[in-house]
């Protein structure tokens, strides 16, 4: 009676534990892509910082591909805000993507969650109940 639960538990352990590796892969491409999206945006910031303090005559030059094309001061202030714009969009649906209510619907696992073998303990969220109760026939040996 005992081998048959024991095959069961180990069996939606294995489950489980490629779902949390899955979703710790995904969770950290999440992050590199904030930091990534971060420094785009902080550099287009930078750079439109620089260019307002030039004079509004002054030549402007857009890179495309292998050559540059000559710009106003203004078309390329609008370039750099619109990429700033995108860029602060996407962090957020990352960030949004990244911390789910339930990561037994599918989503990402929050921020603040941990293993404690064989148990993960998710705070603030509907899967507490549900690892609970996942515990407690671990630990009971039923």
């Amino acid at each position: 009676m005992a081998a048959p639960l024991d095959l069961e538990l180990k069996k939606a352990f294995t489950e489980l534990q490629a779902k949390v590796i899955d979703t710790q892969q995904k969770v950290k491409l999440a992050d590199i892509q904030i930091e990534q999206l971060s420094k785009t945006k902080k550099h287009a910031h930078l750079t439109d910082t620089e260019i307002m303090t030039l004079v509004d005559e002054t030549r402007m030059y857009e890179g495309v591909g292998r050559m540059f094309i000559l710009q106003s001061k203004g078309v390329i202030h609008n370039q750099l805000l619109e990429k700033q714009r995108i860029a602060e969009e996407k962090i957020k649906e990352l960030e949004r993507l990244s911390v789910s209510p339930c990561h037994h619907m599918g989503g990402f696992l929050p921020k603040r969650s941990y293993w404690i073998f064989p148990v993960l303990i998710i705070s603030n969220s509907c899967c507490v109940s549900q690892c609970e109760g996942r515990r407690s026939r671990t630990w009971n040996g039923a």
